[in-house]
């Protein structure tokens, strides 16, 4: 359940956020957008140990950086990393900033690939941005944004790092997601069998949130023609 929980907060930004940096940087200057790209690309090159650490340096509830400021600002200390819905917000907000980049240059590159004189033709025909981004650009990259929401979403089934560096499963158990549970009844436990079924199990159920998500994203298709 606290993977599902993980999935649910973190898919959707990272594919919305993801699209909307990738419109953003695409409608700046070339040289400006080859540095923005770079720049929200970097975190991804980062192991999830190094973020884990930027992130606890931040948030941390007696020293970290954000409440240092906020106790400047007269307010009282945020426990993000002991209390939720501060824990969940902390681990999103972590995984949103170090991946974010992958799926923008994804989103990036099927941008690009959308002929420019659909664009121009709907501009003629008096088409609005909201217009264009709608029956134009969603259309046209839908197959890269399925793409990109079942790997994000295998991606967030698999989520480790984060909770284990972050809140060590915490605030109680509230954040200790399946990979630790896995974990622990093969390394601590010794219970192989169990971690073995586990793991398969989670596989399984990859398997099938992704299949749904083609469905769905084919049922989509053949409704919106």
């Amino acid at each position: 359940m606290k993977t599902f929980q993980f999935v649910i907060f973190s898919v959707p930004l990272l594919v919305i956020v993801g699209l909307g940096l990738a419109l953003l940087l695409n409608s700046l200057p070339g040289k400006i957008r080859t540095f923005f790209r770079t720049v929200y690309f970097i975190p991804y090159a980062i192991s999830v140990s190094v973020i884990s650490i930027i992130f606890l340096w931040i948030l941390d509830t007696n020293s970290g950086l954000l409440n240092n400021y906020l106790m400047q600002l007269g307010f009282d200390p945020v426990p993000w990393l002991t209390k939720q819905p501060f824990a969940w917000i902390s681990l999103v907000l972590a995984t949103v900033w170090w991946t974010i980049g992958f799926n923008m240059i994804i989103f990036i590159n099927a941008l690009n690939e959308v002929p420019e004189d659909m664009y121009e033709a709907a501009s003629i025909d008096g088409a609005s941005a909201w217009q264009k981004f709608y029956r134009i650009t969603l259309p046209s990259i839908r197959p890269i944004m399925l793409f990109v929401v079942i790997t994000s979403t295998i991606a967030s089934f698999n989520v480790y790092g984060q909770p284990y560096l972050m809140t060590r499963g915490g605030p109680g158990d509230s954040t200790e997601v399946l990979l630790m549970g896995i974990v622990q009844q093969a390394f601590e436990q010794r219970e192989l069998g169990s971690a073995s079924a586990m793991a398969i199990l989670m596989a399984l159920i990859m398997i099938i949130v992704s299949v749904i998500q083609f469905k769905v994203s084919n049922a989509t298709n053949k409704g919106g023609a």
